[in-house]
């Protein structure tokens, strides 16, 4: 009876001392790294809630408001157009992986058969959309001005030889219509839930030198945290490396 009570008191201990952290995060593959990293979490008193989201607004509005304390689904430009267009102040704590961003087709084997007037459907939000038309750029579909950068939308195209019509679509929408469009410029968390292997099936698809490294986000006044730097540092782990390597092979690539 005494070897009980003392168990129990010992458990009662652990979870007065284990700190609570809420983490949103999209299906593919971050929830699924941060269920990698749960258990070692919780052996340093971690308690890890994922909340998974399907879009790129909610995650960021629920941290900034205090709902959660953090997300891991968005990439630096990502995250620094979206704190401007808020008014938020929302940080990176660490980077974590690249998702090589690819574009797909149910219609065509390679990009050289699009037809003339192809219809090509991108993101809608202003990073990923200029991302798009970048990748688009670089496979010598349509040029952009010179100065369009990273944050370039359709308006900027200058040459278009093929006269493709790009139409912006929420980027969670993008793998549903694959068989009704011709190309499909689709995130690599989206095409992997969609059962898409960005290594096979894409088209084109950005190289591992890409500068949209995925990052783990929190407020400015919470990114010192104690939980939250420890999952950071697991996230940024061998151990995780090694996991991101095996699971996703080549679709998702560490960048530390």
């Amino acid at each position: 009876m005494k070897k009980l009570i003392v168990a129990v008191a010992a458990l009662a201990a652990f979870s007065a001392q284990a700190e609570s952290l809420s983490v949103a995060a999209t299906a593919v593959p971050h929830a699924e790294i941060l269920e990698f990293v749960k258990p070692a979490l919780a052996a340093e008193g971690v308690e890890l809630n994922i909340k998974v989201f399907t879009d790129y607004v909610q995650p960021n509005v629920q941290v900034a408001e205090q709902r959660l304390d953090a997300n891991f689904f968005q990439h630096q430009p990502y995250l620094d157009e979206f704190n401007k267009s808020r008014g938020t102040e929302l940080v990176s704590v660490a980077g974590v992986h690249v998702e090589p961003f690819g574009a797909y087709s149910s219609q065509h084997k390679t990009l050289a058969d699009l037809p003339q007037g192809a219809n090509v459907v991108i993101p809608n939000d202003a990073t990923n959309g200029g991302r798009a038309l970048l990748l688009l750029q670089k496979a010598g579909l349509i040029t952009l001005k010179p100065e369009a950068g990273i944050l370039a939308t359709p308006k900027d195209i200058v040459e278009n030889p093929k006269t493709i019509k790009v139409r912006e679509l929420e980027a969670a929408t993008l793998p549903r219509v694959l068989t009704q469009v011709d190309l499909a410029l689709i995130n690599t968390n989206y095409a992997l839930e969609a059962k898409l292997n960005p290594t096979k099936d894409a088209l084109i698809i950005e190289g591992n030198d890409s500068p949209y490294v995925n990052i783990l986000v929190a407020r400015a006044d919470n990114k010192d945290n104690a939980a939250l730097q420890k999952l950071a540092k697991a996230l940024n782990s061998a151990e995780v490396k090694a996991f991101i390597a095996e699971k996703y092979q080549g679709a998702v690539v560490p960048a530390f």
